[in-house]
């Protein structure tokens, strides 16, 4: 193996996010809304990573595209070494289940079942475990994150901030190697936005989880390994936290996929 192609094939090893010349265009009418624009991004396993702009800047398209939870207009974008626009959609329904937790803005939690259901959920999407080491699971997220007195509420009964840690229980409870974060913190008081920062930075530490996520937060950005810099559809840069600035290019593209 020649020299390149070794240095490629760590370089691949190490990624679990690689997006290549990603751009996305949306018709709003018979305007097209450019999203993102030529957005390259490279993510190493066990990387605390916080995307921060401006609202409208591009953020939540691009984690939408990272989870799999959209497609790009061109370019590539891998995960966990998988380029997610040959996979068919069973097969990203398993990599989103089995690899990527998501914080979604908006929840996105089932409105007919409890909390405790709601976090459990994916558990039992993805079969292995049995009842009790489901309530165990799901028990210690519920009190890690404050919501476990709320165990058996549906989600209309709880505040904006209630159901946003219901809905980092849920991202949380099945242990991805990959978390994404749209503004975790956005609907909860700096007290309970700490302990789910502190609480995300330990699964980070111990469990080498990766975690992306997006947000205005300056406290919150505080606690990222490093900031990609977004506006209007394009990174702009990439900054340590301790204040030492990368040059745009630091954004780290990734390994060239290999076409079969």
């Amino acid at each position: 193996m020649s020299s390149t192609a070794a240095a490629a094939a760590t370089s691949a090893a190490q990624s679990i996010i690689s997006v290549r010349e990603v751009s996305k265009d949306y018709l709003l009418g018979k305007t097209s809304v450019h999203a993102l624009r030529g957005v390259s991004l490279g993510v190493d396993r066990g990387e605390f990573l916080s995307i921060a702009g401006p609202s409208g800047s591009g953020k939540t398209t691009l984690l939408n595209l990272i989870g799999c939870v959209d497609t790009p207009t061109s370019g590539t974008v891998l995960v966990d070494g998988q380029d997610t626009s040959r996979l068919s959609e069973r097969a990203l329904t398993e990599l989103r289940l089995r690899r990527i937790g998501f914080i979604f803005q908006s929840f996105n939690l089932v409105q007919v079942l409890s909390v405790f259901q709601n976090v459990e959920f994916p558990l039992l999407l993805q079969g292995g475990l049995s009842k009790a080491e489901r309530a165990s699971r799901v028990d210690g997220l519920l009190e890690a994150v404050g919501i476990k007195d709320h165990s058996h509420h549906r989600p209309s009964e709880l505040s904006g901030g209630q159901r946003q840690r219901v809905a980092v229980a849920r991202a949380l409870v099945t242990r991805p190697a990959l978390v994404l974060a749209d503004e975790p913190t956005a609907n909860l008081d700096s007290a309970t936005g700490q302990n789910i920062i502190d609480l995300m930075r330990d699964m980070n530490r111990k469990d080498g989880t990766t975690f992306v996520f997006s947000t205005h937060d300056p406290k919150v950005m505080a606690h990222a390994s490093a900031i990609i810099r977004i506006a209007d559809g394009q990174i702009t840069g990439r900054e340590a936290v301790n204040g030492a600035r990368a040059e745009p290019s630091a954004a780290r593209p990734g390994p060239t996929p290999v076409q079969s």
